[in-house]
C-alpha cells in the first residue's frame, strides 16, 4: 500500500496515509520534513498566489512558494486575497442523471394513525422558554429507566420520556426571524413521528406564548398534545406533579404501538459531519454518499445541510439541481450567509475549526469539497430553510449553521428520523428522538473511541474496503437502526441536551 492517496490526476497535492518523515517518497517526490497523517504533500512546485487543487478543485492559493515534497497547510496555503470569491460555474442542472431503477426494501417502523412513519416511539416534553426547562426535565426524570425503572416497567413499547429544552424563548422580537425559527423548530418536534405524544410546558409571561404558537402553527391540543404554564399551575412542585400525571395518561395509548414492515421511502436521514479531518472526504463522507444513493433508489430521503461547510463547493450541488430555481435558492442562501457573517464582523472562512486543522484541513474550500461527498451523486430535488418540513423525496438541502447540534436540530424538525454523522477527530453526539449513527473516517479513531462510533470507514483508507462496499454496509445499518437496533449514542443516553434551536437576532 502506498504512503499517500492521490484523489485526481490533476491534483497538486496527495494525502498522507500515515506519518511521513523527511526523505519518504510519495508520487516520486521526496518528502521534506514531517507530515502528519491526513495532511497534504505538494507533488509539484507551486508559485505564490497560484491555486492549489485537491479533488481537481481549488482548495486555496499558495501564500508563499511551495516546493515539491513540502507539507501544505495553514503556513503556506490560504483563501487568497479575494477570500475565495473566485469564479465558480454553477451550471444549473448540467449534471442531472437519470433516476436509478426503483427498489422496494422495507424496515420495521411504527405507523401513526395519520399515516406518518416513525423509527422510535417516545413521549417528548418541550419547553416553550428557558424558564420552564428545569420543570420540563424534572417531569422527564420521573420516568427515567435509570433512576426510576418502575415508572415505565409496564410500558415496554415506549422508548422513553425525554425533555427537549433550550436557552431561548424570551428577550427576543416576538415576530422576528429568531422567533420564527424557534416556533418552526418546536412545531417540527411536536409533530415529529418519533414523538407519539408531546407535552409543552411554558412559564406564562414569555415572548413565545404557547397559545400564539399553537394558533400560528395550526396545532390543536388533544390526547397526544398537551400544554400548560407554570404560572397557571401553582409553581414548580405543582407543575411537576401535573406534568407527571399528564404523561401517565399518555402512556397506555403510546404503548400500543407495534413495529410493522414499512417501505424505505419513509426513512429520512439527516447528514452531518463534525470533527472532520483530512480523511473525511476520502472515506466516511463518500461512503455515506454511496449509502445515500442506495436510499434514494429505494424512495428514501437524505438531507444535506451546514451551509457554511459547503461554501466553495456549492457549484457541485447546483449542477445536480432538478430545476434552475432549486439551484438559485441554494445560492440565495449562500449570499444570505455572506451578508450575515459580514454584519457580525466575521467571514465565511472562520472554519475549519482548530480540530479540523489538526486533522489536515486547511481552508473552508477544502473542508466543503469533502463535506458535499456525503450527498452522493443523486439529483438535488429541493432546498429548504431551517426547520422547514421536508416533503420532497430524494436528496434535498436544508439551510443550517455548521454547528452540529443546531444543524441536526433543524433537520429533525424537518422530519429526519435518523442522523448519520461522520467524524475524523471523534464525537459523542446523540440526537433524540432520532437515533444518530456515527461513522469514523480513520481506523486510529475507531480503535481509540469505538465505544462511541458505530461504523469504521477507516478501512477504505487502509485498503481493506471500498467506498461502494462501505456504502452498502452503512445502508444496511441505517435499515437496522430504523428498525429498532440502538445506536451507540442511544445506549449512553445522548440526545436530550443536544436539542439546540438556531438562535439569531438581538437578545433584548
Amino acid at each position: 500500500m502506498s504512503l499517500s492517496i492521490r484523489l485526481h490526476a490533476a491534483d497538486d497535492v496527495v494525502i498522507a496515509r500515515q506519518q511521513l518523515i523527511s526523505g519518504s517518497i510519495v508520487e516520486g517526490v521526496a518528502v521534506r520534513g514531517l507530515v502528519p497523517p491526513g495532511h497534504k504533500v505538494a507533488i509539484r512546485a507551486i508559485g505564490v498566489g497560484e491555486p492549489v487543487r485537491r479533488y481537481n478543485q481549488i482548495i486555496g492559493f499558495a501564500s508563499q512558494a511551495i516546493a515539491p515534497g513540502e507539507h501544505v497547510h495553514t503556513h503556506n496555503l490560504n483563501m487568497g486575497p479575494d477570500k475565495g470569491s473566485f469564479e465558480r460555474d454553477y451550471a444549473f442542472g448540467a449534471d442531472i442523471k437519470p433516476d436509478a431503477p426503483a427498489q422496494h426494501a422495507t424496515f420495521m417502523g411504527y405507523v401513526r394513525p395519520d399515516g406518518r412513519v416513525a423509527t422510535r416511539n417516545f413521549i417528548g416534553i418541550l419547553s416553550s422558554v428557558n424558564c420552564s426547562a428545569t420543570v420540563s426535565r424534572a417531569i422527564a426524570d420521573h420516568f427515567s429507566r435509570l433512576t426510576n425503572p418502575a415508572a415505565l416497567a409496564d410500558f415496554p413499547q415506549v422508548d422513553g420520556v425525554i425533555a427537549l429544552t433550550h436557552g431561548t424563548g424570551c428577550g427576543m422580537d416576538g415576530s422576528g426571524l429568531g422567533m420564527q425559527l424557534l416556533t418552526r423548530t418546536l412545531t417540527g418536534y411536536a409533530t415529529h413521528p418519533n414523538l407519539a405524544a408531546a407535552l409543552v410546558v411554558g412559564l406564562g409571561c414569555e415572548s413565545n406564548q404557547i397559545n400564539v404558537w399553537l394558533s400560528h402553527s395550526g396545532l390543536q391540543q388533544g390526547s397526544s398534545l398537551q400544554t400548560f404554564n407554570i404560572q397557571d399551575s401553582g409553581g414548580t412542585v405543582m407543575t411537576v406533579a401535573k406534568g407527571i400525571e399528564l404523561i401517565k395518561a399518555m402512556l397506555p395509548s403510546v404503548n400500543q404501538a407495534q413495529r410493522v414492515p414499512c417501505g424505505l421511502e419513509h426513512i429520512i436521514v439527516g447528514l452531518q459531519c463534525g470533527g472532520s479531518d483530512g480523511y473525511s472526504g476520502i472515506s466516511a463522507n463518500p461512503a455515506l454518499g454511496a449509502a445515500v444513493d442506495l436510499l434514494v433508489a429505494h424512495g428514501g430521503t437524505a438531507i444535506l445541510s451546514e451551509t457554511p461547510e459547503i461554501y466553495g463547493a456549492e457549484h457541485l450541488l447546483t449542477r445536480r439541481a432538478v430545476r434552475r430555481e432549486v439551484g438559485e435558492k441554494l445560492i440565495e442562501r449562500i449570499r444570505w450567509w455572506e451578508h450575515y457573517t459580514a454584519v457580525n464582523g466575521g467571514e465565511m472562512n472562520n472554519n475549519p475549526s482548530p480540530g479540523n486543522k489538526a486533522g489536515g484541513l486547511t481552508t473552508i474550500l477544502e473542508k466543503s469539497l469533502g463535506a458535499v461527498a456525503k450527498a452522493g451523486t443523486s439529483n438535488l430535488q429541493a432546498v429548504y430553510e431551517y426547520a422547514e418540513k421536508v416533503t420532497a423525496r430524494g436528496l434535498v438541502y436544508m439551510d443550517t449553521p455548521g454547528y452540529d447540534p443546531v444543524s441536526a436540530t433543524g433537520q429533525v424538525a424537518g422530519g429526519a428520523n435518523i442522523i448519520c454523522f461522520t467524524t475524523g477527530r471523534g464525537s459523542a453526539y446523540g440526537c433524540a428522538p432520532s437515533p444518530s449513527l456515527k461513522l469514523a473516517t480513520n481506523s486510529a479513531l475507531w480503535q481509540r473511541q469505538s465505544a462511541d462510533i458505530d461504523i469504521n470507514c477507516g478501512d477504505v483508507v487502509d485498503g481493506g474496503s471500498t467506498v461502494q462496499a462501505k456504502g452498502e454496509e452503512i445502508f444496511q445499518r441505517i435499515i437496522s437502526c430504523a428498525s429498532g437496533t440502538s445506536s451507540k449514542s442511544e445506549l449512553y443516553g445522548y440526545g436530550q441536551n443536544e436539542f439546540v434551536p438556531w438562535q439569531v437576532g438581538a437578545v433584548m
